[in-house]
């Protein structure tokens, strides 16, 4: 089987194309290449006038950014509906930003939003001679889904723990065709791409990931953390089972208060009202796993912990700390496939 794995980050897009025919994952082909929300957002303040936006529904941050300072250097941004939940799942908020929804472009410059751009790929690896052809496509984003009402932090984690009603593997995390229609993120790389395709929350597809490293076991009690840009997501994890989840803003912790938010994660102490009230996502503990014996650290803000009191390891499945996510998912497909 071969597969072709995308992290979609929030810096970095993490790429690698896996043959399982070949003995060693270590032989892939692997890419770290700017995010797709950073090449946009680069093209959108390359324009000059008023510009229309289609494609699918994507990660926001700078492109929400670049289309701000668009409408304040005074052009019109029309986007489709599709395309403009990159910006808020709420039209009517979209549209109090000075955003135009439409469905056709009224005849200006236009831009198309993909979180997964294959045919980049595809001619980067023609570059070096490398013919893409995969039989499943593996792709990672972070979507909060949407609540309505309900707040976007609030969603999420609803929606996680309602998935963590028992200890699971993480590849339960992992969608093959079926994601849910609150996650418009997700379904709308699903509807998009013409192939198999495995989606997941790159959080959780980062945990899967940094399990593959062969220095790690999960016989014992330890906790993964994701330390990414915008958010932080420690798993318990035991007999390579999830028993607890807890996700924070990375911009909130320091050292000391994530350390302690591990430990009480692990011996079962930690609350959902805590985290939240602290104005973090929240926390969810199915039971207790012990005083962890390893922390396994992945995400680009990952330092932070190694200015902790316990045993850290930076995860570095297939030898490469850049490629948790893309393994992860590599490891879900065939968890799905098999």
């Amino acid at each position: 089987m071969k597969i072709l794995a995308v992290d979609v980050g929030a810096g970095t897009q993490d790429i690698m194309y896996h043959d399982t025919g070949i003995d060693r994952i270590e032989n892939s082909l692997k890419m770290v290449m700017p995010s797709p929300t950073r090449i946009i957002a680069g093209r959108i303040r390359g324009i000059s006038g008023d510009v229309f936006i289609s494609g699918q529904t994507m990660g926001g941050g700078p492109v929400t950014g670049a289309i701000l300072e668009h409408i304040g250097a005074g052009n019109r941004v029309v986007m489709t509906p599709e395309a403009a939940r990159t910006v808020r799942d709420d039209p009517e908020r979209v549209m109090a930003m000075g955003i135009e929804i439409s469905e056709e472009n009224p005849g200006l410059q236009s831009i198309e939003f993909r979180d997964v751009d294959l045919e980049a790929i595809r001619g980067a690896l023609a570059c070096f001679d490398v013919d893409l052809d995969f039989d499943v496509l593996g792709v990672a984003v972070q979507d909060h889904g949407a609540g309505g009402d309900m707040g976007d932090r609030n969603f999420r984690f609803m929606k996680i723990r309602e998935k963590l009603s028992v200890p699971i593997p993480p590849e339960e995390f992992s969608y093959l065709g079926d994601v849910p229609e609150y996650f418009t993120r997700m379904k709308s790389i699903e509807k998009a791409i013409r192939h198999p395709t495995l989606i997941m929350d790159s959080k959780f597809a980062s945990v899967t990931g940094a399990l593959m490293d062969p220095a790690v076991s999960s016989d014992e009690p330890i906790v993964v953390v994701d330390v990414g840009n915008g958010h932080t997501l420690a798993a318990s994890i035991l007999e390579g089972r999830i028993h607890g989840v807890m996700e924070h803003h990375t911009r909130m912790l320091s050292p000391a208060k994530l350390e302690d938010f591990i430990i009480r994660l692990c011996l079962g102490e930690l609350t959902h009202g805590e985290i939240h009230g602290d104005g973090g996502h929240g926390a969810h503990v199915i039971d207790a796993v012990g005083e962890p014996v390893k922390v396994v650290a992945t995400g680009p803000q990952r330092g932070i912990l190694d200015g902790i009191d316990l045993d850290v390891h930076h995860a570095a499945p297939a030898g490469d700390v850049m490629m948790t996510g893309p393994v992860g998912l590599i490891r879900s497909i065939e968890y799905r496939v098999s």
